[in-house]
C-alpha cells in the first residue's frame, strides 16, 4: 500500500479489491483533483469522515483504465466508417480510457502537422476518453515529419506493403531504413505494419470465399521477412521499432533474439490473434478477415506463450472499422472484402475469457493492456493504478457472463466476428480522471476526454 498526505480530502473513495503494483489486494483508492492520491488499506476508511465512497459489487474488481494504442478512428474524411464520439464511446464501455488514433484511413492522413491540426479539430469536443495520435511516415513526407513530432504526434507508422488505401502508401528497404534513422534522432518510436509485398499473394477469382485461399496469399513468411528487416534497421541504425498486430508466432523467436542482443524492439498483439482461429472462420466470412490473417489454433497458443514470456508486450485492439457493404457480405469475397476487425469495445472481455482459461491472472491483463501500452507510447500517468496517476478505473465482474449482441456495440457499426458468444468478464463501471464516463446502469455523461 502507498499514500501521501492529502493538502486536502480526497474527492471520491473507491473501495474494494484493486489490482496495483502489489498484485490484487483489498484497497481503499482515494482520488484528488483527477489523480490517485492515495492506495490505503480499507481499514483507514475512518480517516476519511464526510468523503463519498462507491463501493465495488460483491463481484467486481477494480482494474486501471485501458490503453489502446492501436485504433483507427477514420475521422474527419471516413467518419462514416467511425468517427470519434462513437469509438470512444465504445471505447469507455470496454474499459478503455485512453486511445492512441492510428495515422490512416482518415483523409487526409496524419503525416504533417497541418493534418494533425486538422484531426484534433474534428476530435474536439466528442471524445469521451483521452486521445493520443501517431502521425505516419509515408514517401515524400520526411521533410514534414520533426515538424509533426514537435506537434505532438507520439510516434511514427509505416507499412512495408499495401496498406489499403492510396493515400497512404509503403515504404520500401531503403525508406525503412531512412526512417529509422530519422525517428531514432527525433528520439520518438517507429512502428511498423510488417508484411513483405515479395511473399504476399493474390486471391483470385470473383466472390472469392475461400478462407483458406486468403491465408495462404499472406503468409508467415511474408511476417517473419519483414520483421528481420526492421531489425536490422533498428540494429543499424538505433531507432526504437514496434511490430504492430503479430499475428504469427514464427516472429516471437526473431524479437526474442532482437531483444537478447540489446535491440530496442517490441511487438504487440491482438485479440483476434489470441482467440478466434482460421479452423472456424466459415466460407465467406468476411468479418473475420484482418491483415496480417487470423492464423490456426495451434498459432494462437504460441502468441499466448509469447505474451506469457515477456516477448510480446502489448495486447491492443486494432480497431479498424468500416461500412458493412466494404466486407462485401453478399458475396464473401475475401480478396476484395475491407480487412479489419471491429473491437474497441469488446477486447477486455475477448481477452480476459481466454486468459482465464490459460491461468492467468487479471495482474496480467493489466499489464498487457494497460500499463504496457501506456509506457509504449510514452502517456505518462496513464495505466496504473498508483499514486499520481491519473484515476481512469474501471470496475469489472471478471466472473460475469454475457453473449455478444451487436445492438449492445456502441461502435459506428455493428458488425462484428464476436456476434453470438459468450464471454466472461463484464464492465460495470469506467471513471476518467476521477469521473464516471460508463454506467452499466444508466446512459453515459456528455464527452469528458482530453485530447493528450
Amino acid at each position: 500500500m502507498s499514500s501521501v498526505t492529502p493538502r486536502q480530502p480526497p474527492d471520491l473513495l473507491v473501495a474494494g479489491p484493486a489490482v496495483t503494483r502489489d498484485g490484487l489486494v483489498a484497497a481503499l483508492i482515494a482520488v484528488t483533483d483527477g489523480k490517485v492520491s492515495g492506495v490505503h488499506d480499507p481499514g483507514e476508511e475512518a480517516a476519511f469522515a464526510g468523503v463519498p465512497v462507491h463501493r465495488l459489487a460483491r463481484d467486481e474488481v477494480l482494474l486501471p483504465g485501458l490503453v489502446d494504442t492501436h485504433v483507427h478512428v477514420n475521422e474527419p474524411g471516413r467518419t462514416h466508417w467511425e468517427g470519434f464520439a462513437t469509438a470512444t464511446r465504445a471505447a469507455a464501455a470496454g474499459g478503455v480510457t485512453t486511445i492512441a488514433d492510428m495515422p490512416l484511413n482518415s483523409l487526409p492522413p496524419t503525416t504533417d502537422a497541418a493534418s494533425l491540426d486538422l484531426k484534433r479539430a474534428a476530435a474536439a469536443g466528442q471524445c469521451f476518453v483521452d486521445v493520443a495520435f501517431w502521425g505516419g511516415a509515408v514517401p515524400g513526407n520526411e521533410p514534414q515529419r520533426a515538424a509533426l513530432h514537435r506537434a505532438g504526434a507520439r510516434g511514427f507508422k509505416c507499412f512495408l506493403a499495401d496498406s489499403g488505401v492510396p493515400e497512404f502508401p509503403p515504404l520500401d528497404g531503403v525508406a525503412l531504413r531512412r526512417a529509422a534513422a530519422q525517428t531514432a534522432e527525433l528520439g520518438t518510436l517507429l512502428l511498423v505494419h510488417a508484411e513483405d509485398p515479395a511473399y504476399l499473394g493474390e486471391v483470385r477469382g470473383p466472390g472469392y470465399p475461400d478462407y483458406p485461399a486468403f491465408l495462404r496469399s499472406r503468409p508467415p513468411r511474408a511476417e517473419t521477412s519483414a520483421i528481420a528487416a526492421v531489425i536490422e534497421a533498428a540494429r543499424d541504425t538505433g531507432a526504437r521499432a514496434h511490430i504492430l498486430h503479430v499475428s504469427s508466432a514464427d516472429a516471437i523467436d526473431l524479437l526474442a533474439a532482437a531483444r537478447a542482443q540489446g535491440l530496442a524492439v517490441s511487438g504487440e498483439t491482438c485479440p483476434h490473434y489470441l482467440t478466434l482461429a482460421a479452423e472456424e472462420v466459415p466460407a465467406g466470412g468476411t468479418e473475420f478477415k484482418c491483415c496480417p490473417p487470423v492464423r490456426d489454433r495451434a498459432n494462437a497458443d504460441r502468441l499466448w506463450a509469447g505474451l506469457q514470456a515477456g516477448v510480446l508486450d502489448c495486447v491492443v485492439s486494432d480497431h479498424s472499422p468500416c461500412p458493412p457493404e466494404l466486407k462485401l457480405p453478399e458475396t464473401g469475397d475475401f480478396g476484395r472484402a475491407w480487412g479489419g476487425i471491429a473491437s474497441l469495445q469488446l477486447s477486455l472481455p475477448v481477452v480476459w475469457s481466454k486468459a482465464r482459461e490459460r491461468g492467468f491472472q487479471l495482474a496480467d491483463v493489466a499489464r498487457w493492456m494497460a500499463a504496457a501500452p501506456a509506457d509504449l507510447a510514452g502517456l505518462t500517468g496513464k495505466g496504473r493504478i498508483a499514486v499520481g496517476y491519473d484515476a481512469d478505473l474501471v470496475a469489472f465482474a471478471p466472473d460475469a457472463g454475457f453473449v455478444v449482441e451487436p445492438r449492445m456495440l456502441a461502435h459506428r457499426h455493428k458488425l462484428t466476428p464476436y456476434a453470438g458468444r459468450r464471454l466472461t468478464g463484464v464492465v460495470r463501471r469506467t471513471w476518467l480522471r476521477g469521473r464516471e464516463i460508463f454506467s452499466a446502469d444508466h446512459a453515459p455523461p456528455g464527452p469528458a476526454g482530453q485530447l493528450l
